[in-house]
Protein backbone atom coordinates (compact mmCIF):
# COMPACT_ATOMS: atom_id res chain seq x y z
CA UNK A 1 0.00 0.00 0.00
CA UNK A 2 1.53 3.10 -0.93
CA UNK A 3 1.44 6.70 0.57
CA UNK A 4 1.18 9.25 -2.69
CA UNK A 5 0.88 12.47 0.37
CA UNK A 6 2.93 13.33 2.77
CA UNK A 7 0.76 12.26 5.68
CA UNK A 8 1.21 9.63 7.93
CA UNK A 9 -0.87 6.74 7.29
CA UNK A 10 -3.31 6.41 10.19
CA UNK A 11 -3.22 9.65 11.30
CA UNK A 12 -6.40 11.04 12.85
CA UNK A 13 -7.99 7.49 12.89
CA UNK A 14 -9.97 7.76 16.16
CA UNK A 15 -10.34 4.40 18.68
CA UNK A 16 -13.53 3.12 18.45
CA UNK A 17 -15.97 2.28 21.49
CA UNK A 18 -15.63 -0.94 23.33
CA UNK A 19 -18.96 -2.59 22.19
CA UNK A 20 -17.94 -1.95 18.62
CA UNK A 21 -14.09 -2.93 19.40
CA UNK A 22 -15.52 -6.04 20.58
CA UNK A 23 -17.55 -6.64 17.78
CA UNK A 24 -14.68 -6.53 15.51
CA UNK A 25 -12.44 -9.16 17.19
CA UNK A 26 -12.38 -12.70 15.64
CA UNK A 27 -8.82 -14.18 14.73
CA UNK A 28 -7.85 -14.08 18.25
CA UNK A 29 -10.19 -15.75 19.74
CA UNK A 30 -9.79 -18.66 16.81
CA UNK A 31 -6.34 -18.63 17.72
CA UNK A 32 -6.86 -19.33 21.70
CA UNK A 33 -9.56 -22.47 20.78
CA UNK A 34 -6.69 -23.77 18.68
CA UNK A 35 -3.69 -22.89 21.61
CA UNK A 36 -6.25 -24.39 24.85
CA UNK A 37 -6.11 -28.25 23.29
CA UNK A 38 -4.51 -30.88 25.87
CA UNK A 39 -1.14 -29.55 26.12
CA UNK A 40 -2.42 -26.50 27.45
CA UNK A 41 -3.77 -28.25 30.09
CA UNK A 42 -1.57 -30.95 30.66
CA UNK A 43 1.51 -28.41 30.87
CA UNK A 44 -0.08 -25.88 33.10
CA UNK A 45 -0.43 -29.05 35.48
CA UNK A 46 2.60 -30.17 35.46
CA UNK A 47 3.93 -26.45 36.23
CA UNK A 48 1.17 -26.16 39.24
CA UNK A 49 2.17 -30.13 40.31
CA UNK A 50 5.70 -30.03 40.32
CA UNK A 51 6.77 -26.48 40.98
CA UNK A 52 4.34 -24.95 42.85
CA UNK A 53 3.66 -21.12 42.85
CA UNK A 54 7.62 -20.80 41.25
CA UNK A 55 7.01 -20.40 38.13
CA UNK A 56 3.65 -18.70 37.82
CA UNK A 57 5.53 -15.41 36.47
CA UNK A 58 5.93 -17.14 33.44
CA UNK A 59 2.60 -15.62 32.79
CA UNK A 60 3.92 -12.21 32.57
CA UNK A 61 6.13 -12.90 29.47
CA UNK A 62 3.23 -15.10 27.81
CA UNK A 63 1.10 -11.53 28.10
CA UNK A 64 4.04 -9.58 26.91
CA UNK A 65 5.41 -12.21 24.31
CA UNK A 66 1.84 -13.16 22.90
CA UNK A 67 0.74 -9.16 22.63
CA UNK A 68 3.57 -8.41 20.68
CA UNK A 69 3.38 -11.30 18.45
CA UNK A 70 -0.22 -10.93 17.62
CA UNK A 71 0.56 -7.39 16.75
CA UNK A 72 3.61 -7.47 14.71
CA UNK A 73 2.52 -10.06 12.56
CA UNK A 74 -1.27 -7.84 12.20
CA UNK A 75 0.76 -4.71 11.48
CA UNK A 76 3.14 -6.47 8.45
CA UNK A 77 -0.21 -7.31 7.19
CA UNK A 78 -1.86 -4.07 7.12
CA UNK A 79 1.87 -2.31 6.20
CA UNK A 80 2.05 -5.50 3.47
CA UNK A 81 -1.25 -6.26 2.05
CA UNK A 82 -0.29 -9.71 2.51
CA UNK A 83 -0.60 -12.49 5.39
CA UNK A 84 2.89 -13.38 6.95
CA UNK A 85 4.56 -16.15 4.45
CA UNK A 86 3.21 -14.12 1.68
CA UNK A 87 5.13 -11.17 2.85
CA UNK A 88 8.27 -13.02 3.52
CA UNK A 89 8.22 -14.55 -0.38
CA UNK A 90 7.66 -11.20 -1.52
CA UNK A 91 10.62 -9.58 0.69
CA UNK A 92 12.79 -12.65 1.02
CA UNK A 93 11.92 -14.45 -2.35
CA UNK A 94 10.74 -18.41 -2.48
CA UNK A 95 13.62 -20.56 -0.27
CA UNK A 96 12.80 -18.04 2.47
CA UNK A 97 9.12 -18.53 2.64
CA UNK A 98 9.04 -22.38 1.92
CA UNK A 99 11.75 -22.56 5.25
CA UNK A 100 9.24 -20.91 7.06
CA UNK A 101 6.15 -22.55 5.62
CA UNK A 102 7.82 -26.43 6.74
CA UNK A 103 9.14 -24.64 10.30
CA UNK A 104 5.74 -23.87 10.84
CA UNK A 105 4.17 -27.02 9.52
CA UNK A 106 6.34 -29.33 11.59
CA UNK A 107 5.54 -27.16 14.65
CA UNK A 108 1.54 -27.41 13.68
CA UNK A 109 2.41 -31.88 13.51
CA UNK A 110 3.87 -32.03 16.58
CA UNK A 111 0.90 -30.20 18.22
CA UNK A 112 -0.95 -32.60 16.52
CA UNK A 113 0.62 -35.34 18.04
CA UNK A 114 -0.20 -33.81 21.50
CA UNK A 115 -4.03 -33.04 20.83
CA UNK A 116 -4.10 -37.26 19.63
CA UNK A 117 -2.59 -38.00 23.03
CA UNK A 118 -4.98 -35.50 24.62
CA UNK A 119 -7.69 -37.12 23.29
CA UNK A 120 -7.18 -40.86 24.06
CA UNK A 121 -6.74 -39.75 27.37
CA UNK A 122 -9.53 -38.37 27.70
CA UNK A 123 -11.46 -41.27 26.76
CA UNK A 124 -9.63 -43.34 28.89
CA UNK A 125 -10.72 -40.89 31.97
CA UNK A 126 -14.54 -41.70 30.35
CA UNK A 127 -14.86 -45.17 29.54
CA UNK A 128 -11.29 -46.88 30.85
CA UNK A 129 -10.44 -47.55 27.30
CA UNK A 130 -6.77 -48.01 26.29
CA UNK A 131 -5.61 -44.36 25.58
CA UNK A 132 -4.21 -45.41 21.76
CA UNK A 133 -7.87 -46.50 20.61
CA UNK A 134 -9.89 -43.81 22.20
CA UNK A 135 -7.30 -41.47 20.01
CA UNK A 136 -7.76 -43.79 17.02
CA UNK A 137 -11.48 -43.60 17.56
CA UNK A 138 -11.59 -40.18 17.48
CA UNK A 139 -8.80 -38.99 14.92
CA UNK A 140 -11.81 -41.16 12.65
CA UNK A 141 -14.62 -38.59 13.17
CA UNK A 142 -11.98 -35.97 12.89
CA UNK A 143 -11.10 -37.23 9.11
CA UNK A 144 -15.11 -37.67 8.71
CA UNK A 145 -15.33 -34.14 9.31
CA UNK A 146 -12.29 -32.98 6.97
CA UNK A 147 -14.45 -34.94 4.31
CA UNK A 148 -18.40 -34.00 5.22
CA UNK A 149 -19.85 -30.95 4.31
CA UNK A 150 -21.81 -29.12 7.13
CA UNK A 151 -20.51 -31.53 9.69
CA UNK A 152 -17.85 -28.70 11.04
CA UNK A 153 -19.97 -25.82 12.50
CA UNK A 154 -22.27 -28.96 14.24
CA UNK A 155 -19.33 -30.35 16.05
CA UNK A 156 -17.96 -27.22 16.73
CA UNK A 157 -20.86 -26.01 18.94
CA UNK A 158 -20.57 -29.71 20.99
CA UNK A 159 -16.63 -28.16 21.31
CA UNK A 160 -17.24 -25.13 22.57
CA UNK A 161 -19.92 -26.73 25.55
CA UNK A 162 -17.13 -29.16 26.02
CA UNK A 163 -14.49 -26.49 26.52
CA UNK A 164 -17.17 -23.78 28.69
CA UNK A 165 -17.49 -27.16 30.86
CA UNK A 166 -13.56 -27.19 31.44
CA UNK A 167 -13.62 -23.54 32.42
CA UNK A 168 -16.26 -24.09 34.70
CA UNK A 169 -15.05 -26.86 36.70
CA UNK A 170 -11.35 -24.95 37.32
CA UNK A 171 -12.77 -21.99 38.37
CA UNK A 172 -15.27 -24.00 40.58
CA UNK A 173 -12.28 -25.65 41.96
CA UNK A 174 -10.07 -23.04 42.38
CA UNK A 175 -12.84 -21.08 44.66
CA UNK A 176 -13.81 -24.53 46.66
CA UNK A 177 -10.11 -25.01 47.42
CA UNK A 178 -10.44 -21.39 49.24
CA UNK A 179 -8.09 -20.10 46.21
CA UNK A 180 -4.62 -19.28 45.82
CA UNK A 181 -2.45 -17.90 49.23
CA UNK A 182 -1.93 -14.50 47.86
CA UNK A 183 1.38 -14.14 49.97
CA UNK A 184 2.65 -17.35 47.99
CA UNK A 185 1.13 -15.70 44.65
CA UNK A 186 2.95 -12.92 44.96
CA UNK A 187 6.47 -14.44 45.50
CA UNK A 188 5.66 -16.50 42.22
CA UNK A 189 4.69 -13.61 40.60
CA UNK A 190 8.23 -11.56 41.06
CA UNK A 191 10.17 -14.28 42.28
CA UNK A 192 11.60 -15.40 38.29
CA UNK A 193 12.78 -18.57 39.92
CA UNK A 194 13.65 -21.69 37.72
CA UNK A 195 13.93 -24.57 39.49
CA UNK A 196 16.31 -27.16 38.52
CA UNK A 197 14.72 -29.40 36.03
CA UNK A 198 12.09 -26.64 35.10
CA UNK A 199 13.23 -25.58 31.90
CA UNK A 200 11.52 -27.85 29.22
CA UNK A 201 8.29 -27.86 30.93
CA UNK A 202 8.65 -23.92 31.34
CA UNK A 203 9.32 -24.07 26.86
CA UNK A 204 6.93 -25.86 26.53
CA UNK A 205 4.17 -23.64 28.29
CA UNK A 206 5.17 -20.43 26.96
CA UNK A 207 5.40 -22.24 23.11
CA UNK A 208 1.91 -23.39 23.76
CA UNK A 209 0.29 -19.97 24.98
CA UNK A 210 2.88 -17.79 23.57
CA UNK A 211 3.58 -19.01 19.71
CA UNK A 212 4.72 -16.99 17.12
CA UNK A 213 2.41 -19.37 14.65
CA UNK A 214 -0.98 -18.08 16.17
CA UNK A 215 -0.17 -15.04 15.00
CA UNK A 216 1.47 -15.54 12.12
CA UNK A 217 -1.88 -17.48 11.26
CA UNK A 218 -3.68 -14.98 12.54
CA UNK A 219 -2.94 -12.97 9.71
CA UNK A 220 -4.85 -15.07 7.23
CA UNK A 221 -7.47 -15.14 9.65
CA UNK A 222 -7.77 -11.76 9.03
CA UNK A 223 -7.97 -11.45 5.54
CA UNK A 224 -10.60 -13.61 5.88
CA UNK A 225 -11.88 -11.31 8.41
CA UNK A 226 -11.59 -8.33 6.05
CA UNK A 227 -9.46 -5.81 8.46
CA UNK A 228 -8.46 -2.99 7.11
CA UNK A 229 -5.65 -0.12 7.48
CA UNK A 230 -7.27 1.73 10.39
CA UNK A 231 -8.02 -1.32 12.05
CA UNK A 232 -4.00 -0.88 13.17
CA UNK A 233 -4.72 2.34 14.61
CA UNK A 234 -8.25 2.04 15.66
CA UNK A 235 -7.98 -0.24 18.68
CA UNK A 236 -8.90 -3.46 16.56
CA UNK A 237 -6.16 -5.37 16.38
CA UNK A 238 -4.83 -4.46 19.73
CA UNK A 239 -7.99 -5.51 21.23
CA UNK A 240 -8.04 -8.78 19.51
CA UNK A 241 -4.52 -9.66 20.47
CA UNK A 242 -5.54 -8.01 23.76
CA UNK A 243 -9.04 -10.66 24.03
CA UNK A 244 -6.53 -13.80 23.04
CA UNK A 245 -3.74 -13.43 25.27
CA UNK A 246 -6.15 -12.46 28.22
CA UNK A 247 -8.65 -16.35 27.57
CA UNK A 248 -5.58 -18.14 27.21
CA UNK A 249 -3.94 -16.78 30.43
CA UNK A 250 -7.13 -17.03 32.79
CA UNK A 251 -7.40 -20.77 31.50
CA UNK A 252 -3.77 -21.70 31.80
CA UNK A 253 -3.14 -19.74 34.70
CA UNK A 254 -6.33 -21.04 36.93
CA UNK A 255 -4.85 -24.63 35.76
CA UNK A 256 -1.21 -23.73 37.42
CA UNK A 257 -2.69 -22.73 40.58
CA UNK A 258 -5.05 -25.51 40.82
CA UNK A 259 -2.28 -27.82 40.48
CA UNK A 260 -0.03 -25.58 42.97
CA UNK A 261 -3.43 -25.80 45.65
CA UNK A 262 -4.36 -29.72 45.35
CA UNK A 263 -1.35 -31.76 43.72
CA UNK A 264 1.50 -29.82 44.90
CA UNK A 265 1.65 -30.33 48.86
CA UNK A 266 1.31 -34.01 48.16
CA UNK A 267 3.99 -33.95 46.26
CA UNK A 268 1.90 -35.84 43.28
CA UNK A 269 3.56 -35.32 39.57
CA UNK A 270 1.49 -35.53 36.70
CA UNK A 271 2.11 -38.72 35.02
CA UNK A 272 -1.11 -40.27 34.11
CA UNK A 273 -4.72 -39.14 32.93
CA UNK A 274 -5.76 -40.34 36.72
CA UNK A 275 -3.43 -37.98 38.36
CA UNK A 276 -5.19 -34.74 35.94
CA UNK A 277 -8.45 -35.55 37.35
CA UNK A 278 -7.12 -35.91 40.33
CA UNK A 279 -7.15 -32.21 40.42
CA UNK A 280 -10.41 -32.11 40.60
CA UNK A 281 -11.17 -34.40 43.25
CA UNK A 282 -11.88 -31.94 46.48
CA UNK A 283 -14.71 -30.62 44.57
CA UNK A 284 -16.24 -32.86 41.78
CA UNK A 285 -15.49 -35.92 43.91
CA UNK A 286 -16.36 -39.14 42.32
CA UNK A 287 -17.13 -36.82 39.03
CA UNK A 288 -13.56 -35.13 38.29
CA UNK A 289 -12.86 -38.24 36.06
CA UNK A 290 -16.05 -37.23 34.00
CA UNK A 291 -15.19 -33.89 33.88
CA UNK A 292 -11.79 -34.10 33.24
CA UNK A 293 -12.03 -36.13 30.53
CA UNK A 294 -14.89 -34.28 28.30
CA UNK A 295 -12.72 -31.45 29.14
CA UNK A 296 -9.32 -33.39 27.74
CA UNK A 297 -11.71 -34.83 24.80
CA UNK A 298 -13.54 -30.97 23.84
CA UNK A 299 -9.97 -29.48 24.22
CA UNK A 300 -8.15 -32.16 22.06
CA UNK A 301 -10.69 -32.63 19.71
CA UNK A 302 -10.81 -29.07 18.29
CA UNK A 303 -7.94 -28.27 18.57
CA UNK A 304 -7.05 -31.32 16.65
CA UNK A 305 -9.34 -30.58 13.98
CA UNK A 306 -8.12 -26.83 13.76
CA UNK A 307 -4.46 -27.24 14.67
CA UNK A 308 -4.02 -29.94 12.00
CA UNK A 309 -6.07 -27.64 9.34
CA UNK A 310 -3.88 -24.75 10.42
CA UNK A 311 -0.34 -26.03 9.04
CA UNK A 312 -1.38 -27.40 5.57
CA UNK A 313 -2.61 -24.34 5.32
CA UNK A 314 1.06 -22.48 6.19
CA UNK A 315 3.06 -25.20 4.16
CA UNK A 316 0.92 -24.34 1.34
CA UNK A 317 1.54 -20.86 1.84
CA UNK A 318 5.02 -21.29 1.96
CA UNK A 319 4.98 -23.90 -0.97
CA UNK A 320 3.34 -21.06 -3.03
CA UNK A 321 -0.16 -23.85 -3.00
CA UNK A 322 -3.41 -22.60 -3.26
CA UNK A 323 -4.61 -22.64 0.58
CA UNK A 324 -8.68 -22.43 0.70
CA UNK A 325 -9.73 -25.30 3.42
CA UNK A 326 -11.54 -26.91 1.00
CA UNK A 327 -9.10 -27.66 -1.74
CA UNK A 328 -7.29 -31.22 -2.27
CA UNK A 329 -4.00 -30.06 -0.98
CA UNK A 330 -5.38 -28.70 2.51
CA UNK A 331 -7.66 -32.01 3.12
CA UNK A 332 -5.72 -34.91 1.55
CA UNK A 333 -2.47 -33.01 3.59
CA UNK A 334 -4.57 -32.89 6.67
CA UNK A 335 -5.28 -36.86 6.29
CA UNK A 336 -1.54 -37.44 5.79
CA UNK A 337 -0.35 -35.77 8.57
CA UNK A 338 -3.21 -37.20 10.96
CA UNK A 339 -1.54 -41.08 10.05
CA UNK A 340 2.21 -40.19 10.39
CA UNK A 341 1.39 -38.32 13.82
CA UNK A 342 -0.36 -41.34 14.87
CA UNK A 343 1.72 -43.99 13.78
CA UNK A 344 4.88 -41.65 15.92
CA UNK A 345 2.37 -41.43 18.92
CA UNK A 346 1.98 -45.18 19.25
CA UNK A 347 6.06 -45.57 18.40
CA UNK A 348 6.25 -43.84 21.81
CA UNK A 349 6.78 -45.78 25.10
CA UNK A 350 6.25 -43.32 27.59
CA UNK A 351 3.25 -41.74 29.18
CA UNK A 352 0.84 -40.17 27.31
CA UNK A 353 1.30 -36.74 29.45
CA UNK A 354 4.72 -36.49 28.84
CA UNK A 355 4.50 -37.11 24.97
CA UNK A 356 1.95 -34.08 25.21
CA UNK A 357 5.05 -32.24 27.56
CA UNK A 358 7.64 -33.19 24.48
CA UNK A 359 5.12 -32.65 21.74
CA UNK A 360 4.43 -29.50 22.90
CA UNK A 361 8.34 -28.22 23.89
CA UNK A 362 8.82 -29.60 20.06
CA UNK A 363 6.64 -27.00 18.24
CA UNK A 364 8.88 -24.49 19.73
CA UNK A 365 11.18 -24.93 16.79
CA UNK A 366 8.93 -21.99 14.54
CA UNK A 367 9.58 -19.30 16.67
CA UNK A 368 13.43 -19.06 15.85
CA UNK A 369 12.99 -19.67 11.94
CA UNK A 370 9.78 -17.78 11.36
CA UNK A 371 10.28 -15.22 13.96
CA UNK A 372 13.64 -14.31 12.35
CA UNK A 373 11.58 -13.16 9.40
CA UNK A 374 8.55 -11.75 11.18
CA UNK A 375 11.52 -9.37 12.96
CA UNK A 376 13.77 -8.78 9.46
CA UNK A 377 10.22 -7.80 8.09
CA UNK A 378 9.24 -5.39 10.97
CA UNK A 379 13.13 -3.55 10.75
CA UNK A 380 13.09 -2.55 6.99
CA UNK A 381 12.23 0.86 6.19
CA UNK A 382 10.32 -0.27 2.74
CA UNK A 383 7.95 -2.11 4.51
CA UNK A 384 6.90 0.68 6.89
CA UNK A 385 7.27 3.61 4.35
CA UNK A 386 3.80 6.17 4.73
CA UNK A 387 3.30 4.53 8.28
CA UNK A 388 4.64 6.08 11.58
CA UNK A 389 7.66 4.31 12.86
CA UNK A 390 7.16 1.18 15.10
CA UNK A 391 9.93 1.93 17.59
CA UNK A 392 8.05 0.46 20.76
CA UNK A 393 6.71 -2.61 18.44
CA UNK A 394 10.15 -3.12 17.08
CA UNK A 395 12.13 -3.17 20.61
CA UNK A 396 9.38 -5.46 22.34
CA UNK A 397 9.56 -7.93 19.09
CA UNK A 398 13.41 -8.07 19.06
CA UNK A 399 12.98 -8.90 22.84
CA UNK A 400 10.84 -11.28 22.62
CA UNK A 401 12.75 -12.98 19.81
CA UNK A 402 16.13 -13.05 21.69
CA UNK A 403 14.50 -14.58 24.97
CA UNK A 404 12.47 -17.39 23.20
CA UNK A 405 15.52 -17.98 21.41
CA UNK A 406 17.19 -18.11 24.35
CA UNK A 407 15.02 -20.33 25.85
CA UNK A 408 14.35 -22.87 22.89
CA UNK A 409 18.19 -23.64 22.48
CA UNK A 410 18.82 -24.17 25.98
CA UNK A 411 15.72 -26.66 26.46
CA UNK A 412 15.94 -28.23 23.34
CA UNK A 413 19.60 -29.15 23.49
CA UNK A 414 18.33 -31.74 26.18
CA UNK A 415 14.99 -32.43 25.86
CA UNK A 416 15.35 -33.60 22.35
CA UNK A 417 17.33 -36.67 22.82
CA UNK A 418 15.40 -37.45 25.87
CA UNK A 419 12.53 -37.33 23.28
CA UNK A 420 14.46 -39.79 20.80
CA UNK A 421 15.59 -42.19 23.89
CA UNK A 422 11.89 -42.09 24.53
CA UNK A 423 11.32 -44.15 21.47
CA UNK A 424 13.61 -47.07 21.62
CA UNK A 425 14.49 -47.25 25.18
Amino acid sequence: MENTNNTVIGEGVKRLPAKDLLKRVGPGLIATGIVIGPGAVTTAAMLGANYGYSLIWLVLPIIFMGITFMMTTNRLAICTGLPTIHAIRKYFGPVAAGVVGIAVFLSCLFFTMGNISGTGMGLNLLFGIDWKIGSAFMIAIVVFCYFAKNVYSKVEKIITVCIIVMIVAFYITLIGVGGPDPVELGKGLIGFQVPEGSLATALAFISTNAAVTAGIYATYLGKEKKWKPEDLFNGVMFTDALVHVISVILISGAIILVGAIVLHPQGLSIKSPTELAEMLVPIMGKASSIIMGLALVGAGFSSLLANTQRGMVLLGAGLNKDTGFETKFVRIGCLISLIFAMIICYMYNGSPTQLILLANLSTSIATPIGGLFILLLLWRKDVNAGYKSPTALRICMTISYVFVTIMTVSALRTSIPKLIASFFG
